[in-house]
């Protein structure tokens, strides 16, 4: 049942995705509740390390930070709205918090992307013009660079929740746990305006880093096997942990894309158990790559980890 509170005149919007919620709430609450906090704690703690470690602050680091902080803020756009809706009554939100929340969720999807654009970039030019990486890669293109990672994706997808507003309603039911691109169902006319901008949005936060990235470590890999032994150690140690996290957030992009469009009949199980792999194992994933296949961070983290069990033992 979706609400309007006269008296604000905000329309609410009824999240209907949940599955058996009088059965297995509590089984929901407890599972998102330890995996989110398992994601702040793992994606903090590498970002930590980077942050006290001088070792650590070049611009693959200072790029690999900045992912898991955007991870971290990814997940907590859904977090604590899915914890709160697992132990209410009825599963609501109201349609500008709605919008914000599809605004936060695609902006920093989008930055995602942009960032994995950036650090293709940083490898590509530390090993294939190793004399020039100093003059190019220095604090302030490191800084323009992280700045576009996030205004360009805000910017793009503001363009979409703008015009989102201003559409009239004929559905207040959403058909997910969350309000994701499935919010155009709810919308009495399907935008042009909104579809063409959609389709700019895609190609410019997603298809065309990606492109941009496969170049690169095409171009990397290239030159990597041109090269001595030394020189591939070094691209396949770098390079392949943004490799498994691109593979990553490109399948759960396309899951993104087509949970939205499926038709109302597909099994609302399978519609949740999709949905929340979006922002499930992403999240998740990311530190742990960046915390094992990257060897200084690793160094890094097992120091960390033998103080801690040393002042455990202590005690």
């Amino acid at each position: 049942m979706a609400l309007m509170d006269d008296d604000l005149n905000v329309t609410h919007i009824k999240l209907g995705g949940f599955v058996e919620m009088d059965k297995y709430r509590y089984l929901y609450f407890l599972t998102l509740f330890a995996v989110y906090i398992l994601i702040i704690c793992s994606n903090s703690t590498i970002v930590f390390l980077i942050c006290i470690h001088k070792n650590l602050h070049g611009p693959m680091y200072v790029f690999i930070a900045a992912l898991l902080l955007n991870c971290v803020l990814y997940s907590t756009v859904v977090y604590p709205k899915l914890l709160t809706d697992f132990l209410s009554k009825e599963q609501i939100i109201s349609y500008p918090a709605c919008l914000f929340q599809f605004f936060a969720f695609y902006s920093l999807g989008g930055s995602e992307f942009l960032l994995l654009s950036a650090m293709a970039y940083d490898r590509y030019v530390s090993i294939c013009k190793p004399l020039q990486y100093p003059t190019i890669m220095t604090k302030n293109a490191v800084t323009a660079f992280l700045v576009l990672c996030w205004i360009v994706p805000a910017s793009h997808v503001a363009v979409q929740t703008i015009l989102s507003a201003k559409a009239k309603l004929c559905d207040l039911n959403l058909n997910s746990v969350f309000c994701n691109n499935a919010i155009y169902r709810l919308q009495c006319v399907e935008s042009r305006i909104i579809r063409i901008f959609g389709v700019v949005c895609l190609l410019d936060l997603v298809i065309l880093p990606l492109l941009f990235i496969v170049f690169t470590y095409v171009r990397i890999l290239v030159i990597s096997y041109r090269s001595c032994k030394e020189v591939r150690k070094k691209a396949a140690e770098t390079c392949l942990p943004h490799l498994l996290v691109l593979i990553s957030f490109s399948f759960l992009t396309v899951y993104d894309v087509s949970v939205a469009r499926v038709d109302t009949d597909f099994p609302k199980t399978a519609r949740l158990i999709m949905t929340l792999q979006i922002v499930l194992y992403h999240p998740l994933f990311n530190p742990f790559i960046y915390g094992l296949k990257m060897k200084e961070i690793f160094q890094r983290l097992k120091i960390l980890l033998c103080k801690a069990q040393t002042i455990k033992t202590d005690i």
